[in-house]
């Protein structure tokens, strides 16, 4: 009861919170805000920038690729935090350890006795999924790689490659599934992923300039200019970014899936 009075106060004080610093918003659709109209006195507003600039900044035609690997860098690294936070959370609710009592471990071992083997191991479903995953997986990459220059990134990416994992276990089991990408694995994946990412933005530090300033590691890039080393960065952390999403998706639909037990699952 004294939790769930303590958890009531911190959303009451958080959305109060949010709430008040709306105030400070310009009004929706306001042609005279900052973003439109640049600062007050004149000067360019941050779209134009963005429209004008990021290509001679960045070497990066694809906009929205630099906007968010760049530009608004700590905004997409906090992102990926969430998402590796999402499902450190479903984890802990869900996973079940070495617990032989608990019921959802009968309500699994019951589930797996109520359908025929064959219905798990059809063989058009199971040969159709070993052809399209390689080619689901093989996509995946190249929207990683080439979110420079077309739609795609690490979030795209990550969640092709995620996505031919749950693939897998749905056309098998989970089991099949986690024998390729195990609860070790993935979690120290998602952590992977996040230590990428921040550590471009340390390496920019410990080299003078600001986190995620990545024109300074021209030097650890071996590129041509600082524009470049912004390009070969953004290629670097939406790596990150793909190796969290991938793992942390896949973690919570093997937990979901299997009521935390990781055995069986649909």
């Amino acid at each position: 009861m004294l939790s769930k009075v303590f958890a009531t106060i911190a959303v009451v004080i958080t959305g109060g919170l949010l709430l008040y610093g709306v105030y400070d918003f310009p009004s929706f659709g306001d042609p005279n805000s900052p973003p439109n109209a640049g600062v007050e006195g004149g000067g360019e507003s941050v779209s134009q920038y963005f429209i004008t600039n990021t290509y001679k900044d960045t070497k990066v035609p694809n906009m929205v690729t630099a906007v968010l690997a760049d530009y608004r860098g700590y905004d997409t690294m906090f992102e990926t935090v969430v998402v590796f936070a999402a499902g450190v959370a479903i984890f802990c609710i869900m996973r079940v350890v070495g617990n032989a009592n608990d019921p959802r471990k009968k309500e699994e071992e019951e589930s797996v006795h109520s359908f025929t083997y064959g219905d798990h191991n059809r063989i058009i479903i199971g040969t159709t999924c070993r052809v399209i995953i390689p080619v689901i997986q093989l996509f995946g990459l190249y929207v990683i790689a080439h979110g420079h220059y077309s739609p795609g990134g690490g979030f795209q990416g990550g969640v092709l490659l995620g996505s031919s994992f749950i693939l897998l276990a749905l056309s098998s089991d989970l089991n099949s599934a986690l024998k390729r990408f195990s609860e070790y694995n993935y979690f120290k994946l998602a952590a992977v992923g996040i230590l990428i990412y921040a550590g471009f933005g340390l390496a920019s530090q410990f080299l003078g300039e600001n986190f995620l300033d990545y024109g300074v590691l021209q030097p650890l890039l071996f590129t041509d200019g600082p524009e470049m080393a912004r390009s070969h960065s953004m290629l670097g952390v939406e790596i990150g970014v793909a190796f969290t999403v991938m793992a942390i998706m896949f973690s919570i639909y093997a937990n979901l899936a299997s009521h935390g037990t990781l055995k069986d699952g649909l």
